[in-house]
């Protein structure tokens, strides 16, 4: 079987048929086998249906068994009832790689087993097919611009949508692949066969179905490790909160979360729009992407120790630094309030360039930053480029940001088309002098000027907004370090927790050694009693058997003695109608803070990590970082310290800050049963209290794979 990165019959092959040709524009067999055509320099191209006819003076075939030599890839556009027919010729007669166009095709899994087991290939079913720019490979229906872009989808759609908008800004594809309902080559192994394919300078992915998550962040590692940057789309932001969830983890790890946690941890990029996807682009596919770069730390004392990937550093770097040169004062102000809301810094420029800029501008133009060219650039059109160069040699900026009219001239003007185009040469030639990025955001469109910007690699947008996200997000991409957890999780333990209730996952994560305070679990008052004379006062009685105990008032705290005991105790029966309860120590350290600690089963990418700020109020705060288990204790303390609330940890307005690594080895703790038991679909401590003397877990429960309306073997109990 062909590897994942070399799947040469699916990309160069040497010979296609094209299976339910037509020569009716109307019909999907038009437009592959036309596409199919444009290759006949490059490849051997047969056409084939038994209805006979011709398209571009090919002839059509009645079928794969009749050609002179076995085609090495085979489209398959006929009826569902005919593909696996279709699929069993072509194997046949030796095809190595089969494109199923098709949808509604029963039997999906079995048409894959027998593709994959004689040594082929399978894309689909119920795919657009695939385009190889730069192997004259055109099998799908709609226009690919040529590029640098390598496109992996689930919707065509979406696909042609990206396509039209790389035309515009004058770029294209290198490949796109339509993935279908991959039954065997899937999202991973078409992003992996990228990552070795030199005309691909970025990678773009619109996935649905993660298959394999593991594998897939794998990928993006890799990509990443290989300077291809990766920027995904997914869906499922607006349906976080749209399952009943029986724990606070199931409602603060939505499976967008989980996705955005992925990317952040591979080193890919995750957007949400197919504008923001090609603006993004179109900065990293710049012939000096790597201009676009985080600023270097400041210098470490000696005796600082220097951060490890886990562990960020405790001073971030500088934020990226824009300079912005305008024709209008209100362009140049408003992108100025544009970029410092995507976080970047525009800072006052240097006296020294200010006084440079002094000397190129007109009097009473502004000179701070924003600059304003004041006329300037009517005057003389070669200004734009002397000031960009001023900005971009000065070191007061990472990047420099033109904004307003340039660009549009010689719309106005013809006989100005020729300087503008030299002033667009100038304005790239003096950001490869100074080795540092330039931006433009134009009024024009197409023009000759722009086309010279595109060509020379300087990011042209259309809306100032635009051209802000898009920078913010190859800036933070050229930031990130990818941290995934290193091989699989573990083999499940020899044991199976048959309860999720807080008695027997309390034990489960005390073999882990996570700390929890002293109890003793009863079924009557009396009992409760004696329990609390071994405890001691003050303690805790709960509920057990609810899902939310708090709620249902299944929590009594600070009992003082034994009479408050047994008046809890009774009303507690009452509310609750509870068989058991928890007879606990009270525990009240100082300086201590609340956290959530969850782990949650994702379907493709599996045990997932979230900490929160914790406590009842949760899933209110929202307050939460994830990331995939296991954890190394480096990784749970950068994850705790990417929380909004983290200052409370560390110590806020003169308190002391809590036991970090402490808390941090609980979260690995939790973090490893759960990837250990993979019988639990939930695992959760809530609240893990951290103070300055250690952590100790006050609640915890799980849900087990199997659902049940009762509590019992596998229903979430307690809160």
């Amino acid at each position: 079987m062909t590897t994942t990165t070399g799947l040469d019959a699916l990309y160069d092959p040497a010979s296609v048929a094209v299976v339910g040709a037509s020569d009716n524009p109307e019909k999907w067999g038009y437009w592959l086998a036309a596409g199919a055509l444009t290759g006949r320099a490059r490849r051997a191209v047969h056409l084939v249906n038994h209805r006979g006819g011709h398209l571009q003076g090919e002839p059509f075939r009645p079928a794969l068994s009749t050609l002179d030599a076995a085609p090495e890839h085979v489209v398959v556009a006929v009826p569902p009832h005919q593909v696996r027919p279709v699929v069993q010729e072509g194997l046949d007669t030796g095809a190595r790689c089969f494109t199923v166009i098709t949808s509604g095709t029963t039997e999906e899994a079995s048409l894959a087993d027998l593709v994959t087991s004689r040594g082929a290939r399978l894309l689909g079913p119920n795919c657009m097919g695939i385009v190889d720019t730069t192997s004259q490979l055109r099998l799908s229906w709609g226009d690919f611009p040529t590029g640098g872009l390598g496109l992996v989808s689930q919707s065509g759609n979406l696909a042609l949508e990206i396509g039209r908008h790389l035309q515009r800004a004058g770029a294209g594809f290198s490949r796109f692949v339509s993935l279908g309902n991959q039954r065997d080559i899937d999202a991973a192994d078409a992003l992996e066969s990228l990552i070795a394919h030199e005309p691909t300078r970025a990678i773009a992915a619109y996935v649905e179905d993660f298959r394999d998550g593991r594998r897939l962040a794998d990928v993006l590692a890799a990509a990443h490790a290989a300077g291809k940057p990766v920027l995904l789309l997914t869906v499922g932001r607006s349906t976080a909160s749209g399952r009943a969830a029986a724990s606070h983890t199931g409602a603060l790890v939505s499976p967008h979360a989980t996705v955005a946690a992925v990317c952040r941890d591979a080193g890919a990029l995750l957007l949400d729009s197919a504008g923001e996807l090609v603006d993004t682009a179109i900065h990293l596919m710049s012939p000096t992407p790597s201009l676009i770069r985080p600023r270097p730390h400041p210098p470490r004392h000696e005796t600082t120790p220097a951060p490890t990937p886990d562990q960020p550093s405790a001073t971030p770097p500088p934020p990226h630094r824009i300079a912005v040169i305008g024709d209008s004062g209100g362009q140049g102000a408003l992108a100025a309030d544009s970029f410092a809301a995507c976080g970047f810094d525009v800072p006052a420029l240097s006296p020294a360039t200010v006084d440079a800029l002094g000397a190129q501008l007109p009097p009473g133009a502004g000179r701070a930053n924003p600059v304003d060219l004041a006329g300037a650039g009517e005057q003389d059109l070669a200004a734009y480029a002397r000031v960009a160069a001023t900005l971009l040699h000065s070191g007061d900026a990472d990047t420099v940001v033109l904004t307003g009219y340039f660009g549009d001239y010689a719309t106005a003007n013809p006989a100005q088309a020729e300087r503008e185009c030299e002033i667009a040469h100038a304005l790239a030639d003096a950001a490869g002098a100074a080795g540092r990025a330039l931006v433009v955001h134009t009024m024009a469109r197409d023009t000759p000027a722009l086309a010279v910007l595109r060509e020379r690699g300087v990011p042209v947008h259309e809306r100032v907004e635009q051209a802000a996200t898009a920078l913010a997000g190859a800036v933070r991409l050229a930031a990130t370090t990818p941290r995934l957890p290193q091989g699989r999780t573990a083999p499940p333990a020899a044991y199976e927790v048959e309860d999720g209730g807080y008695e027997r996952v309390r034990e489960l994560l005390a073999s882990y050694g996570v700390a929890f305070p002293t109890a003793e679990f009863v079924t009557d008052a009396d009992a409760a009693a004696e329990a609390a004379y071994r405890t001691g006062y003050p303690l805790v009685l709960k509920a057990m058997g609810l899902a939310h105990k708090t709620e249902a008032g299944g929590v009594a705290l600070h009992i003082a003695d034994e009479a408050a005991l047994r008046t809890a105790f009774a009303r507690m029966r009452e509310a609750t109608g509870a068989a058991r309860y928890a007879v606990e120590a009270m525990a009240t350290p100082p300086y201590a803070r609340e956290l959530i600690v969850g782990v949650r089963k994702d379907a493709a990418f599996g045990p997932v990590v979230m900490v929160g700020a914790g406590g009842v109020t949760a899933e209110l705060h929202a307050d939460t970082a994830l990331a995939l288990a296991p954890l190394t204790p480096a990784r749970a303390r950068a994850l705790l310290l990417e929380l909004r609330h983290a200052p409370l940890l560390t110590g806020w307005r003169g308190a002391p800050a809590v036991h970090l690594e402490a808390a941090a080895a609980a979260v690995c703790a939790v973090a490893r049963a759960a990837a250990d038991h993979p019988e639990l679909t939930d695992l959760e401590v809530n609240p893990l209290l951290v103070h300055p003397g250690g952590a100790i877990a006050l609640d915890a429960h799980a849900v087990v794979a199997t659902s049940s309306a009762t509590c019992g073997k596998s229903s979430p109990c307690g809160d």
